[in-house]
């Protein structure tokens, strides 16, 4: 796995441990020892961008007592209290959502994401170099909580992904590699007990989720959002690839399916037809078509090719068109 420079940076010196003599810093960052998950993993790492808690260390407890002095807690203690940095999700009263149009309630992992996401982008941004101005910045805080900070949230709730009959199982998502950390039943320990083995487990549980979700952003910031630009001119000279005016033509290949459904809310009007096809030339040389899904994620296209060109290319498709 490749680990990303600010990943390294930010938990080489983590410590965690169960109590608070065993610990470097004073006033940690809370959570709940026992059997942990990719929410307050990855909560905990995301607190751990943020200049005030960069030195902070873990404790894992579920002593009130004990989590009273921690500067921070998450997953544990039953209060969702931003102003007191108390961020749990479990009370029977916990409704928060991330958008009221969402149906999937917050984790700790999506709370901690709600209060400091955008600045935690922007440390991210800054890394890289980037600047980015607020509306890119709200772009990019929506994008990432749809495309990373969501699933952990549906999965630690219980949510599906959708409804009706499942095909296969889904084993090698985040959460569940994540949970594959933990202890096992007839785990050996060594010279360690299981609770210093649990905690040097939920380290690495951090290091994981920590990357993958600076990862992500910085995909999005150094590849997704240069693509928008591409996109963009692409369906403005629509008219110029087809008189139709649903076929695109991409200068280069880009990711292009989420800017093309926005670019399409803000540019086309309601009463125009959808676009249909995408051509862009691959690094060979050779030019490729894409059918536009029926919306963002779907397998569905909008207007399939016709089946007597399916599953054709190169001299067979030129005899068949």
């Amino acid at each position: 796995m490749l680990i990303h420079p600010l990943a390294r940076a930010t938990t080489t010196s983590l410590q965690v441990a169960g109590t608070l003599q065993a610990l470097k810093t004073n006033r940690p960052i809370g959570t709940h020892d026992g059997t942990f998950h990719c929410d307050e993993a990855l909560a905990c790492g995301l607190l751990k961008l943020l200049p005030e808690f960069a030195e902070k260390d873990i404790l894992r407890t579920r002593n009130e007592e004990i989590l009273k002095e921690c500067e921070v807690v998450v997953d544990v203690g039953a209060t969702y209290d931003p102003d007191n940095l108390r961020f749990d999700h479990h009370q029977r009263s916990f409704e928060t959502k991330f958008e009221d149009n969402r149906c999937t309630k917050l984790s700790s992992a999506g709370l901690v994401y709600k209060h400091f996401g955008k600045r935690i982008i922007s440390t991210i941004a800054t890394h890289h170099k980037i600047e980015l101005n607020e509306t890119i910045e709200d772009k990019i805080y929506t994008k990432v909580y749809s495309s990373f900070i969501e699933h952990v949230d549906a999965i630690d709730n219980g949510v599906p992904a959708m409804t009706g009959d499942k095909n296969y199982d889904v084993t090698t998502s985040l959460s569940a590699r994540v949970g594959s950390l933990n202890p096992q039943w007839n785990q050996e320990y060594g010279d360690m007990s299981k609770g210093e083995f649990t905690c040097l487990q939920f380290k690495h549980a951090v290091d994981m989720t920590l990357n993958e979700f600076i990862n992500c952003v910085s995909r999005l910031l150094l590849h997704w959002l240069p693509a928008r630009e591409y996109v963009e001119r692409a369906v403005k000279n629509r008219e110029s690839v087809h008189e139709s005016k649903r076929i695109i033509k991409l200068e280069k290949s880009v990711p292009w399916t989420a800017h093309l459904f926005e670019l399409e809310a803000e540019i086309l009007q309601e009463n125009k037809e959808k676009l249909a096809y995408v051509l862009y030339q691959r690094d060979s040389g050779d030019w490729s078509v894409q059918c536009v899904p029926e919306e963002l994620g779907s397998f569905t296209s909008r207007l399939p090719l016709p089946i007597p060109y399916r599953g054709l290319r190169d001299d067979e498709l030129s005899k068949a068109w």
